[in-house]
């Protein structure tokens, strides 16, 4: 099996709990550091393409080029039949890379919040696994409409779109399923204003992750071993 890419679109981003959870699932994991400028690479050369999240939105595309690179790069991957994972900022480059709105939110959701799955999601091979209730981890500031095509898997309020699956082999999620503990804390540390501008303290943040993180990170390590296997059939094709 060709290896998964993971893309990186943040300078300090670790992929959470998606390296261990991979290689359990039998695959290993090669990384497209776009941020740093290194050439795109092509999408068939790899199993599967995992974007992760970014501090930069789409609306920055002009002043920060890899982001264009990126979108390119979902474009290929989508039209190769690769099967692609948006998250979070993921989600937002996919809507935008495919012509949808990305706009701000009503809120900017930061924390452990809870999302409902849609009817459609109960034989989603990815994300069947998501029950109503379930707090995933939010830190975003925009959303996106649906791309045409798209299927709502899991909404949220206020901000409906919190994953979606486009055909048999694309999906995204506005939360950050891969994020486990220690990202976290790494995450919070590196911003000392966050109450300020996000409206929970690290303490709260911290608070909320000690009561799911455990039920997080273990749906969060089933959405990767799923999502390798998909991708193993897509290369034993």
């Amino acid at each position: 099996m060709r290896p998964l890419l993971f893309v990186r679109a943040e300078p300090a981003e670790t992929f959470g709990v998606g390296p261990s959870a991979v290689r359990a699932a039998g695959s290993e994991i090669e990384v497209w550091d776009a941020i740093g400028g290194v050439p795109r690479p092509d999408p068939t050369a790899s199993a599967g393409v995992v974007l992760f999240g970014s501090s930069f939105n789409v609306e920055h595309a002009d002043e920060q080029p890899f982001i264009h690179e990126i979108g390119e790069l979902i474009r290929a991957t989508i039209d190769a039949q690769v099967p692609f994972l948006g998250i979070c900022f993921g989600a937002q480059a996919l809507a935008w890379s495919l012509g949808a709105e990305v706009t701000k939110a009503p809120i900017r959701e930061f924390g452990f919040e809870p999302i409902v799955p849609t009817p459609v999601a109960a034989d989603d091979p990815l994300l069947s696994h998501y029950e109503p209730g379930d707090r995933v981890f939010q830190w975003h500031m925009d959303t996106f409409a649906l791309p045409d095509g798209a299927v709502l898997l899991a909404t949220g309020d206020p901000v409906a779109n919190q994953a979606i699956r486009l055909n048999e082999t694309t999906w995204a999620t506005q939360f950050h399923l891969e994020i486990d503990r220690a990202e976290l804390e790494s995450w919070l540390a590196a911003e000392p204003a966050v109450e300020a501008e996000w409206g929970k303290s690290p303490a709260t943040v911290l608070a909320e992750s000690d009561a799911v993180h455990a039920a997080h990170e273990a749906k969060g390590r089933e959405v990767f071993a799923r999502f390798t296997r998909i991708a193993a059939v897509g290369t034993a094709r």
